[in-house]
């Protein structure tokens, strides 16, 4: 199955790239890795991870206090958010509607 990123969560997922570059020489590369394993994770099995609200689920990562947030799609996964756990739940959830400007498409 492919995967594809919501383009805010693709934002989230650079901007915190860029945030632990700041911190440490070679951190960024430490969360890639720890994301792209999640990413790998899910695709591979998707279900695995319970719903954590409508029909998204969540896949926490390893060391950083991050999420992928994602749904499954007919012929993909779609990473809806790359949230970090401690701060603003919920903000991701207007993410969900259609027709408006940065959102998926109307799931069928």
């Amino acid at each position: 199955m492919r995967f594809e990123f919501h383009p805010e969560a693709l934002a989230e997922y650079e901007d915190a790239a860029r945030y632990y570059a700041g911190c440490h020489r070679g951190l960024e590369l430490r969360f890639i890795a720890c994301v792209e394993v999640a990413i790998r994770q899910i695709v591979l099995a998707p279900e695995r991870w319970r719903v954590f609200a409508a029909d998204v689920r969540r896949c926490l990562t390893k060391v950083f206090p991050y999420a992928l947030l994602y749904t499954i799609e007919a012929d993909y996964v779609l990473i809806i958010a790359v949230m970090h756990c401690h701060r603003e739940p919920g903000y991701w959830l207007q993410r969900l509607g259609a027709g408006e400007p940065g959102t998926p498409p109307k799931r069928q």
